[in-house]
């Protein structure tokens, strides 16, 4: 049996929960509790419990070394210690935001993949889980890039008998206590685990390019908007978009001035191979080491809509504002030019704006119909 909803949102981090909202305010109703109104939205989540990807953070990233989380709409985040764990206030607060608001979200759902039910352009998508199976005439994504970490391939890379991780599985830097570490990546999260790592252990620093430390003050009114600018160009032109450190650069924060007093922000030209004690060098000598972590970022999780498909020649996905290009049932939200958590909060807002002017255009809605 299919359940039936008029939008189906899939996951619940900053962004979803933000889609779930503004469909409240404009009149969508649980699809759970009444699935047979005419407006009927859910939000299924594969997380076993509210908080998205934030419950899954490393144990020492704090409220303040976060790069800022804006209140969710209609809920002003409650005070919180600026040295509580990320991963326990913002988890707190998700929670308490779906209980507010009384929100439709189901979990723990895994969304296995959205597939057209038939050719009609304006027909129903078919979102199938492993907890049975939605119909639905819009599907708001907002599936983030925590569960699809990028990974490189060196050389090499099967032989290493030392660990290997990603950030994605990153606890504690006690874990590392005396071993020698080789740090792989340029970004953000790269910089804040060399600082803590290098407390306790010894450090190497390695990234394809010279790092770019950005200069003044990163703010939304000039390089913020600047940012998103050419996200949003990316985007509408259909070509993958990068890291967000691509675009920004790196901030000197105090954990990135702390980390270069330590010596640890010494950058290494990337390692030519991996062998079974450690790393190959650009120059041809060798360092041992005994842990490698790859701080290499993460892609968009969209493996669930590729039946859909809605990647071009480039590898990208062509979008106006929220809305797929080529498939305007589908919505892509908290990536992109929406990734930060402000972001998130517009498209979120955006994305249910479109589908109902998709709506009445179609007239399924009276004029007005939405306010």
């Amino acid at each position: 049996m299919l359940n039936r909803a008029t939008v189906v949102v899939i996951g619940a981090g900053q962004a979803g929960l933000s889609a779930a909202y503004h469909l409240q305010r404009r009149g969508f109703v649980s699809a759970v509790e009444q699935p047979d109104a005419d407006r009927t939205y859910v939000v299924l989540d594969a997380n076993p419990a509210p908080g998205g990807a934030w419950q899954h953070r490393w144990e020492s990233l704090r409220m303040a070394t976060v790069n800022g989380i804006f209140d969710l709409p209609g809920l002003t985040q409650p005070a919180v210690d600026a040295s509580e764990a990320s991963r326990d206030a913002v988890p707190r607060y998700f929670a308490g935001y779906e209980r507010a608001f009384d929100l439709p979200v189901l979990r723990p759902v895994h969304v296995v993949a959205v597939r057209k039910a038939d050719d009609d352009p304006d027909g129903d998508l078919v979102v199938t889980t492993d907890r049975g199976s939605w119909t639905t005439r819009f599907v708001i994504n907002a599936t983030g890039t925590w569960t699809n970490p990028v990974l490189p391939r060196y050389p090499g890379h099967g032989t290493f008998v030392g660990r290997q991780l990603h950030t994605h599985d990153y606890v504690r830097a006690e874990d590392f206590a005396g071993r020698r570490v080789a740090v792989v990546g340029g970004g953000i999260s790269a910089v804040q685990l060399l600082e803590e790592i290098s407390r306790v252990a010894t450090t190497r620093w390695y990234t394809r390019r010279e790092p770019v430390f950005r200069d003044g003050e990163f703010t939304p009114e000039t390089a913020g908007r600047e940012t998103i600018a050419k996200v949003l160009a990316d985007v509408a032109a259909g070509r993958p978009t990068g890291s967000v450190v691509s675009y920004t650069g790196l901030i000197w924060t105090p954990y990135a001035l702390a980390a270069k007093a330590r010596g640890a922000l010494d950058r290494r030209p990337m390692f030519t191979a991996i062998e079974p004690m450690g790393v190959r060098e650009a120059d041809g000598s060798f360092t041992p080491v005994d842990v490698i972590l790859w701080a290499t970022g993460f892609k968009a999780d969209l493996a669930h809509l590729d039946p859909l498909g809605l990647r071009n020649d480039l590898g990208g996905i062509a979008m106006e504002g929220t809305q797929v290009a080529a498939e305007p049932r589908v919505h892509l939200v908290g990536i992109g030019p929406s990734q930060s958590t402000v972001g998130a909060n517009r498209a979120g807002r955006e994305a249910v704006t479109a589908l109902l002017r998709r709506l009445r255009a179609g007239g399924e809605l009276l004029a007005g119909a939405d306010a």
